[in-house]
């Protein structure tokens, strides 16, 4: 009787090594608002996107949440400045040091992100509208633009902004950097060969010029975070994400 119970023992020990305890993991959100205080006049992109993260990341419910934003943080460069499709804003080392995208990135894949969302604000587009973009090419394409395109909805319900639907990142067109997969111009911050988070998407909340009163009002910042944050939360849920 004592070797059976023995036996059953060691039975269960081994079992537990072979089927190891499935302990679900909390999923991983980062916000990245833009750093850039050089895209408008006299109106700071950096200032208006941040207000507009701290808004979502302070919505109920709380979730796993983190911030990755390069503004003034020393021994980078274009830290407060720089567009998101050009090498030597982005991927390029100059004199050692990193840039600001490549910091928060670097930072959002220290955190494991399973979730990754960009905020930004358009400009010279004179139409008071949202737009949402993703990464063309990658695995999870499908899924970033129902994210995104149910993201850009709910921005657009709550606030008047006209919904212009969900891009490639290669739409632009803009600039020198491009996926090495795709050989597509891109958005580096998207990339999935930069960025290791599954899901990615980027906003581009307003217009700078045609929206800068709407988008510098406090309250409008409150309500599209929040927004951001409520709509966000459905969609983890609905995913059976924790």
């Amino acid at each position: 009787m004592k070797r059976l119970f023995t036996l059953s023992l060691a039975f269960l020990a081994l079992s537990s090594f072979i089927y190891p305890e499935n302990k679900s993991k909390k999923t991983v959100i980062v916000w990245q608002p833009s750093h850039q205080t050089d895209t408008g006049k006299d109106f700071s992109e950096a200032l208006t996107c941040n207000a507009i993260a701290e808004a979502a990341m302070k919505q109920k419910p709380k979730l796993n949440e983190h911030k990755v934003w390069s503004l003034n943080q020393p021994n980078l460069h274009h830290a407060n400045v720089g567009s998101n499709t050009v090498v030597e804003h982005t991927s390029a080392v100059i004199d050692g040091k990193l840039s600001g995208y490549a910091y928060e990135i670097n930072k959002a894949n220290e955190l494991n992100a399973d979730v990754f969302i960009a905020l930004h604000n358009n400009g010279g587009t004179n139409q008071h509208a949202i737009w949402g973009f993703i990464h063309e090419g990658d695995s999870y394409e499908a899924e970033n633009k129902e994210l995104a395109s149910r993201l850009v909805n709910a921005v657009s319900k709550a606030t008047g902004l006209i919904n212009k639907g969900v891009l490639f990142d290669s739409w632009t067109g803009r600039n020198d950097y491009v996926c090495k997969n795709t050989g597509k111009k891109a958005f580096y911050s998207l990339d999935e060969n930069v960025n290791k988070a599954k899901y990615r998407v980027l906003l581009e909340i307003g217009d700078m010029g045609i929206s800068k009163t709407f988008l510098e009002y406090p309250e409008n910042q409150k309500k599209i975070g929040q927004t951001i944050k409520i709509e966000l939360a459905k969609w983890l849920e609905e995913k059976g994400f924790k």
